[in-house]
């Protein structure tokens, strides 16, 4: 490889992290090479240095002096904010796993360590950012396509996880080992894609069950009504407890309905804005004309290669982050929003107060059954 190349160090070895190390190792993120990895686990040594030709560490610090340019952190989701600012501190360009941080607050000292550091490329791994159906949808609503927003309803309910999932490793759907259940591990992608389209709700109130369909201790079913400040309403569900499931996004505006489910991108645009017809409209049971127009969304885009690809043009060459990190704040403070909002039966009004929120999530940590070694 070209000694141009940017040297890329990943820690964290689990099933995305070693999807990521193998894509550079092939040689698959043109302008990027696997130049380190780093686990925690001595016994794994053996088997990575046999399957990556690159140098293995087991000691973090070590690994960020090993002359890599830039680090892809895919640990559990407590460590992201101490090995990313760390890597940030070594002057190095940051790529994190979603999501970038548990809680808010821990969000906040990544991008102050950022902010410290502004000519370091720090991105986040919100690949379904790179799906055509998603950008299609965001060009519309900020074109006016569908003009002033009037309802959004997301249903995503096609996680189904059985109770075999949650007993593989004794740190799943724990307050100590992830920090929350379907909203901090399976709908991160969901929430920033929410906020990314829709911008952030000014309050939320949500309905979270802990436990309704497995044996776990975090929220495995969660139904969320976000209020926007121009009046706009959006209503959230997910579980991992229903099969088949559904993935379906309805955004209603005054110009129209778009659809996106089964594979499907449906835009039913309407003859006269809703706000005229209600005004206009001489009889009382008009029906609204409107055209009709689909398009294909089963193709789900560049996803993760796409995200890794973005993050070596920005490092080498200065392009536009897809995923800023910085913006990962945001679907963040939305999960912690839901979680506070169950837990005190109240509508909590952003932004979130982040020490509140941390206080309440340690109370969490210290009844768990499973104590992470540090938070």
């Amino acid at each position: 490889m070209a000694n141009s190349n940017l040297k890329v160090g990943v820690v964290g070895l689990g099933v995305m992290g070693r999807n990521y190390a193998q894509r550079l190792h092939r040689g698959e993120i043109p302008g990027a090479e696997l130049a380190a990895v780093c686990v925690r686990d001595a016994g794994r040594r053996l088997e990575l240095e046999r399957e990556f030709p690159v140098r293995t560490f087991l000691s973090f610090d070590d690994f960020l002096r090993s002359g890599i340019d830039a680090v892809l952190v895919a640990t559990p989701h407590f460590s992201h904010v101490n090995l990313g600012v760390a890597a940030l501190e070594a002057g190095l360009h940051v790529l994190l796993d979603k999501p970038i941080a548990v809680d808010k607050a821990g969000a906040e000292r990544l991008i102050a360590a950022h902010r410290e550091r502004p000519r370091q490329v720090f991105a986040a791994m919100f690949n379904q950012r790179t799906n055509p159906a998603y950008a299609r949808l965001r060009a519309m609503i900020a074109g006016g396509e569908l003009g002033a927003l009037q309802r959004i309803q997301w249903t995503v309910t096609d996680w189904f996880r059985p109770q075999h999932y949650y007993d593989s490793s004794r740190w799943r759907a724990t307050w100590g080992g992830e920090g929350g259940g379907v909203l901090v591990n399976q709908c991160p992608h969901q929430l920033d894609l929410y906020q990314w389209l829709f911008g952030m709700p000014r309050g939320v109130r949500a309905f979270c069950q802990y436990g309704r369909f497995h044996d776990i201790e975090v929220e495995d079913s969660v139904t969320a009504h976000l209020e926007h400040a121009d009046g706009a309403t959006g209503l959230f569900v997910t579980t991992t407890g229903e099969a088949p499931g559904v993935n379906r996004l309805e955004v209603a505006g005054d110009a129209g309905l778009v659809v996106i489910a089964d594979g499907r991108f449906t835009f039913k645009r309407n003859a006269v804005p809703t706000s005229d017809l209600v005004r206009s409209a001489n009889e009382s049971f008009p029906k609204p004309d409107f055209q009709e127009s689909t398009f294909d969304a089963s193709d789900p885009g560049e996803q993760h290669a796409g995200i890794l690809r973005n993050f070596v043009a920005a490092c080498s060459d200065g392009a536009q982050l897809i995923a800023p990190a910085d913006e990962g704040i945001r679907s963040v403070e939305l999960a912690n929003a839901m979680l506070y909002s169950s837990a005190t039966a109240q509508t909590i009004t952003l932004p979130l107060d982040s020490a509140v929120y941390r206080r309440w999530l340690d109370e969490k940590i210290a009844g768990s059954r499973f104590r992470p070694a540090s938070t």
